[in-house]
């Protein structure tokens, strides 16, 4: 693929910075993704999904990492999540090529807009790390959410990472640490599924580009996130998702005209 250096450097910040944000509170797709739409405009969404795909696994496995010496995750509840996630993503990236790029805005802000008003209505939520659920009915919700996210996920993709937190805070009473560092352990799956799906629609060489710098922005992201605890996360979460919402909206707009 033949770029002009600017859209490399602009394609490349934009990683950067969604490494960051998805190692902090997930979400980093709602950059990185928007960006390649923009930077790639003659590009099929298959494509641009795939290329999103390798450049965001690179971070978010440097994240993974990190999340994972300095939080306790208990493996007992982890694997069932990722099992499902892991389906899920396999089973929505089989649908990607179905979904025209003027549907992608819409879809992305209407579930933005329902996940910040709810984070925002719970004033709480999430700084305290205090499961709701012990068991069979905490791996069957886990299992629930891994399913529905990962197709999400496979599907479209941008806010996975988010949508993974939210779930885990919202149904089950994780704190933002914690429930950002099993995100990443299903993130990391989703992403490894849906590569695997659309291998075969992969841009490599600006996709790997991206990857150095979204792995760059993960590990600044991820180390911040573990130092600063669930309140920075939070106001990071609350931040991204009222800018992507602006933007997004703005987009929506513009297509209607």
């Amino acid at each position: 693929m033949d770029l002009a250096w600017y859209v490399v450097g602009f394609l490349v910040l934009a990683a950067l910075v969604a490494g960051w944000v998805d190692a902090v509170v997930g979400g980093g797709g709602l950059i990185q993704l928007p960006s390649l739409l923009i930077g790639l405009p003659d590009v099929s969404v298959p494509t641009i999904s795939g290329t999103n795909k390798i450049s965001a696994v690179a971070g978010t496995a440097m994240a993974t990492g990190i999340y994972l010496r300095k939080v306790k995750v208990n493996w007992a509840l982890a694997l069932p999540l990722v099992a499902a996630a892991y389906l899920g993503s396999t089973l929505g990236a089989g649908l990607v090529t179905l979904i025209p790029r003027e549907a992608f805005t819409p879809i992305v802000l209407v579930a933005l807009v329902a996940v910040g008003i709810y984070t925002v209505r719970k004033k709480n939520m999430g700084l305290e790390h205090a499961p709701r659920h012990r068991g069979l009915k905490m791996v069957a919700v886990l299992v629930a959410i891994g399913l529905v996210v990962g197709v999400y996920d496979g599907f479209l993709g941008p806010g996975t990472g988010s949508f993974f937190v939210i779930g885990m805070v919202a149904l089950l009473g994780y704190g933002f640490l914690q429930a950002s560092a099993m995100a990443k352990l299903a993130n990391l799956t989703t992403n490894i599924a849906a590569i695997a799906v659309l291998r075969h629609h992969i841009s490599w060489g600006i996709g790997l580009t991206m990857a150095v710098a979204n792995l760059t922005g993960g590990f600044l992201g991820a180390q911040m996130a573990v130092r600063l605890g669930n309140s920075f996360v939070r106001k990071v979460f609350l931040v991204v998702v009222s800018i992507l919402v602006v933007r997004l909206g703005w987009d929506t707009i513009s297509m209607l005209w």
